[in-house]
């Protein structure tokens, strides 16, 4: 009677232990998926860098922390419509900031829509597709309810609450518009490059949206408990201008912030692969042409390192707040930057080349169900952003569309060192002949005082590409196509629309010797860029980790 009894017990605890699995994969997990603007691995759980960010490396030393993730490319719209789509920028057609990812591929699922359609609530606050292209019809089944917070930024000006930084950004706005008109609010005519005022986090837009995003997760989840929400949280810090308050700016002494210690441009480089800081030169405190100095570099890298911190908090409150209400256990948190950032290195400061620096990102993911024995655990493994949509598919037991271009680094998070991909790649238009969005040099950037810069530029192109220069073509066709393995960097310069010709120009970088890339090194080894060519040519596809092939 007795082992009947317990065999009875036994058999019971088995059917609700069952019962209660069963009930808890009813509800996927939720997703906290964080989006962070131009935040190259600044915080401090990377490179030993001196940026406070004590939020973002708490969640590395209880999840994993990808070592080595890079963008497909270093530009706002084209790297978010790839990793919002899963598809690489020449495959949507976005290779610039102005064309909308759904006007050239109207039935595209993207991630969120994904979630959307087996059963997630999905909302949006701040940006995490680029500006106005937020596709609001297809991605997200809501809106975020601003009604639920009383702060409205009504008092900011260009970003701005310094009264004479608004002065500043209006007559030069209205000074540009006058010229030129609609044109003008692409970029041309702005106010200062950063500022610091004593205000609370939220009279900042971050830490407005931030507040937004915790009302809203808080009315979702009290009108329907048992529905998964996939929340995008967007932040603009540290993307110029780069603004935060005081507070932040009080945690650094500016006379231990280093410069840059390779300011000029890699030894043999490619002329067309730098720009000319053009984004940044659009700021009413920085000079048009010619060096930044090095007090206002060193201003500028405070600016940076204290709206770093500044996002951090902003992550900081909202990861408490899902703590708090008991939401933690079931989200999955993911957060990620859409490319990098030059502050001085190679000379220039912006993103919007191929080059290390601007192309690998910050990548961390925290998960409930991850296994403890791997939980702190850092990745070296090659990871690309395009990852990150089958990545979440896997994660949440969600099916996986079949257009999707990246691969899914879940094993990744149970072993951080399992062999990985061959190589990732990124892609980037002649960024010297570009603007900072990446399309071809409008009439007003031609009139406006960077007219002689762009002279200078054009000419270092010249004088290196002689009988091959022509202005409509470097201008309009050459993309770099970035190939980045474990030990090389190699940048292939061609003509988009004559893909089978010879490269124009080849970079070549040794990142076991020179991982500040320093020196082009393709004409010194000739054999080893014939071989790494090969490799090149097999693309994305012939590079993905031998186990998902």
């Amino acid at each position: 009677m007795k082992l009947k009894f317990l065999l009875l017990i036994v058999c019971g605890v088995s059917l609700f232990s069952s019962c209660k699995h069963e009930v808890a994969q009813k509800k996927k997990p939720n997703i906290l998926f964080i989006s962070i603007d131009d935040l190259r691995p600044e915080m401090s759980s990377y490179d030993n860098s001196m940026a406070i960010t004590p939020n973002i490396d708490k969640l590395s030393k209880q999840g994993t922390q990808f070592n080595r993730a890079y963008c497909q490319q270093a530009i706002c719209s084209p790297s978010r419509a790839s990793l919002m789509t899963g598809a690489r920028p020449e495959t949507i057609n976005v290779i610039e900031n102005y064309t909308y990812f759904r006007d050239e591929n109207p039935d595209i699922i993207t991630l969120p829509q994904h979630f959307k359609d087996h059963g997630y609530t999905t909302i949006n606050c701040g940006k995490v597709y680029h500006a106005k292209y937020n596709d609001p019809g297809l991605s997200w089944s809501v809106k975020p309810d601003k009604s639920l917070i009383k702060n409205t930024l009504k008092g900011l000006v260009g970003g701005y609450i310094d009264p004479k930084n608004q002065e500043i950004f209006k007559k030069n706005k209205s000074a540009m518009i006058k010229k030129y008109g609609d044109k003008a609010k692409y970029g041309l005519g702005l106010g200062p490059a950063f500022e610091c005022m004593d205000v609370p986090d939220n009279q900042y837009i971050d830490g407005y949206v931030t507040d937004l995003a915790i009302a809203n997760i808080k009315k979702i989840v009290e009108e329907n408990p048992e529905k998964p929400f996939f929340m995008g949280l967007g932040y603009i810090a540290p993307h110029l201008n780069f603004i935060a308050p005081k507070k932040y700016w009080d945690l650094y002494d500016r006379n231990n912030i280093k410069l840059a210690e390779n300011n000029t441009a890699p030894e043999n480089g490619a002329a067309m692969g730098l720009h000319a800081s053009f984004e940044l030169r659009t700021r009413a405190n920085i000079p048009n042409k010619g060096d930044i100095p090095d007090s206002l570099a060193l201003e500028l890298k405070h600016a940076y390192l204290a709206t770093s911190s500044y996002v951090d908090a902003q992550i900081g409150k909202v990861l408490d707040f899902l703590k708090e209400e008991g939401l933690l256990e079931n989200t999955i948190v993911m957060v990620w930057s859409d490319h990098g950032y030059h502050l001085g290195e190679m000379g220039i400061w912006g993103k919007a080349t191929n080059y290390e620096i601007a192309t690998r990102v910050p990548l961390v993911v925290w998960s409930p169900f991850q296994n403890d024995k791997t939980r702190g655990q850092s990745s070296n493994a090659l990871v690309e952003l395009v990852d990150m949509y089958p990545t979440l598919c896997d994660m949440a037991g969600l099916p996986k569309p079949e257009h999707l271009e990246g691969t899914s680094f879940t094993p990744l998070l149970g072993q951080p060192n399992l062999p990985w991909k061959e190589a990732v790649f990124s892609q980037f238009p002649t960024p010297a002949l570009r603007e900072w969005a990446a399309n071809p040099l409008s009439e007003g950037m031609r009139e406006t005082y960077f007219g002689p810069l762009i002279e200078e530029v054009e000419q270092e192109i010249k004088d290196q590409m002689k009988e091959e220069w022509d202005r409509a073509l470097f201008e309009n066709d050459i993309m770099g196509y970035s190939m980045r393995t474990n030990d090389y960097r190699m940048i292939v310069w061609k003509n988009r629309k004559a893909p089978h010709e010879a490269p124009i120009f080849i970079e070549l970088f040794d990142h076991k010797n020179d991982p500040k890339e320093t020196k082009n090194i393709a004409d010194e080894r000739p054999e080893l860029v014939q071989q790494l060519m090969l490799q090149f040519d097999k693309g994305w596809k012939g590079n993905v980790p031998q186990q998902q092939s």
